[in-house]
């Protein structure tokens, strides 16, 4: 499986399966991490077999159930270009997981951050988890039930783009890869603009989970146009190389 085929098949996740996650995937995801880390600038640690975060009702308000995989994304506190990195890296491990057959889903606040065993440096914190580990085929009811009641219905290509001039070849398929691309209650903030024959993605909202959904949906992007790279930051612009 491809990452541009993770990309169709990709949901997130919220009721996994008590098997543990096999050895060569583990030494598969470890690897990931540490270049991914490297690349970020900043800490994607992982955790297998550890459920302590996810088992408190009052901190996941039944959003998720059977989680004791993930990986935690670590940054300088008010790091906001690492927030796009790790979005963007982030992401990336997600689909290397859905290519390995796992089930993932980007977690923001329905965990209990004191029960992570990260050993943080001062002025570090944990941005946000992705939920790691193995899922039925279909959706439980639950999680059908949660997934209609976050999300808002997918934006059109038109209402994410806007340009002066018509747009290369491979620009609509990453449109059409960035239209399935996770972000916070579906609010797809990020707008992707061609003038002047330069393609930007930028928002109008820089808070940090704003910033995770620019680093996702450059990603998307990138996959869906076949090849090219992004400069970090609001507004920065893609190379189609």
């Amino acid at each position: 499986m491809t990452l541009l085929e993770a990309i169709d098949i990709r949901r997130s996740r919220r009721k996994y399966l008590p098997d543990p996650i096999d050895g060569n995937t583990i030494k598969a995801l470890e690897a990931l991490a540490i270049e991914y880390s490297q690349k970020s600038g900043a800490r994607i640690e992982l955790v297998f077999n550890d459920g302590s975060a996810f088992g408190s009702l009052r901190k996941t308000y039944g959003m998720l159930t059977g989680v004791r995989n993930y990986a935690g994304l670590i940054a300088r506190r008010g790091d906001r270009e690492a927030a796009e990195r790790l979005g963007y890296y982030g992401e990336l491990l997600m689909l290397h997981a859905v290519t390995m057959g796992l089930g993932a889903c980007w977690v923001g606040g329905s965990f209990d951050r004191g029960s992570c065993p990260f050993a943080l440096e001062e002025g570090e914190e944990i941005v946000c988890v992705i939920s790691l580990g193995y899922a039925r085929e279909k959706n439980s009811l639950r999680e059908s039930l949660i997934y209609g009641a976050t999300h808002r219905k997918t934006k059109t290509i038109e209402q994410m783009m806007s340009a002066d001039a018509p747009v290369p070849d491979w620009f609509l398929p990453g449109m059409r890869a960035v239209q399935k691309a996770p972000s916070a209650v579906n609010r797809q903030p990020v707008t992707f603009s061609f003038k002047d024959g330069v393609v930007t993605a930028g928002l109008a909202d820089v808070s940090t989970s704003a910033l995770l959904d620019l680093g996702i949906a450059k990603l998307h992007f990138e996959l869906g146009a076949g090849r090219g790279s992004w400069a970090w930051g609001n507004d920065a612009a893609f190379t189609y190389k």
